[in-house]
């Protein structure tokens, strides 16, 4: 495997108390795979995807355990400066927003630059020439005018793009896409889903896809993990995920995606079922299982016991006592 996280644990310690973000959570990523890694917004995701890029503010954060095997080394226990030369170089992250990730006083030609002055050790003219030739593989229009372009004048897809550009210019084995599609229409979502999987395609570039919608899931992810509360609730292959969900969460997720013309036998269209009460604070979780406060398939163990990630099927791991 290309990547094995065993055991992770991230805290935040705050005046509140300790916010367990990420809580033992395991999982492998080979190369040219795509692992989907979904759950609602608070669930540990994107300091999932930080941890591994050592990007945890510290204090208030730190990776408390748990070792990240990047091909077969121990990343987070690397000096900061080892860190830097495998950050942007061979595991590369798109970040949620691009428009806060992009510096807005440099151009995106310099941005997108920067990556091979720092780690191709390319000269200034150069860099702006593989800035170029990065835009125009990420099918932006007219690249050589974009290079000279700032954030602001350019579209979200555009923006997005060029974060894509910049994530890939130094061919990385491992791309971490934190919601690459947040806030973009249904059209030019669609052009970057095609993108990436052109891209893995083209470069054998593993992906871990971090997102809250599953039709993106469905169209890209070989596997999945479904997160809640900081911890694995389940993991199985894409196709198991939604044709025999384990975990009443991830039947709750997949039953409040709403299906056009939908009805049932009657003739009477389906209500859109939605999964009640909120996601915990992680600085105040429920005993037992975190899910059972909103859960309709509690028993009284769920109240006291959290259950272990057990092998219900081959390679399809569910953390549930029902």
């Amino acid at each position: 495997m290309l990547l094995n996280v065993e055991h992770l644990k991230t805290y935040f310690y705050t005046p509140g108390g300790i916010v367990r973000a990420v809580d033992d959570v395991s999982f492998s990523l080979a190369r040219g795979e795509v692992l989907g890694l979904v759950g609602e917004s608070g669930c540990g995701k994107s300091v999932t995807s930080q941890s591994i890029m050592r990007l945890i503010p510290e204090p208030p954060g730190k990776i408390e355990g748990g070792k990240i095997l990047f091909d077969g080394r121990d990343i987070a226990a690397l000096p900061l400066k080892e860190m830097k030369s495998i950050r942007g170089n061979r595991i590369s992250m798109i970040f949620q927003e691009p428009m806060t990730s992009l510096n807005p006083v440099k151009t995106i030609g310099w941005q997108i630059g920067e990556m091979f002055r720092l780690h191709r050790r390319a000269g200034r003219r150069q860099s702006l020439e593989m800035a170029e030739e990065m835009l125009d593989k990420v099918r932006i229009p007219e690249p050589a005018k974009r290079t000279a372009a700032y954030p602001h004048q350019l579209s979200g897809g555009m923006r997005q793009r060029a974060m894509i550009a910049m994530a890939l210019s130094c061919h990385p084995e491992i791309l971490i896409a934190d919601e690459p599609t947040t806030a973009l229409d249904v059209t030019v979502q669609a052009q970057i889903l095609d993108l990436m999987k052109q891209l893995r395609k083209d470069f054998n570039t593993a992906i871990l896809m971090i997102t809250h919608d599953l039709g993106v899931i469905a169209d890209i992810a070989d596997r999945v993990m479904v997160m809640y509360a900081g911890k694995t609730v389940e993991s199985a292959p894409t196709l198991d995920i939604f044709d025999k969900p384990g975990h009443p969460y991830t039947r709750g997720l997949l039953e409040s995606v709403p299906v056009l013309g939908s009805r049932s036998r009657s003739g009477r269209r389906h209500r859109l079922k939605e999964i009640k009460g909120m996601v915990p604070s992680l600085s105040d979780l429920p005993q037992g299982c975190f899910f059972y406060p909103r859960c309709d398939v509690s028993m009284d163990i769920c109240t006291t016991q959290m259950p272990d990630l057990t092998e219900r099927d081959k390679g399809h791991w569910v953390r549930c006592w029902h």
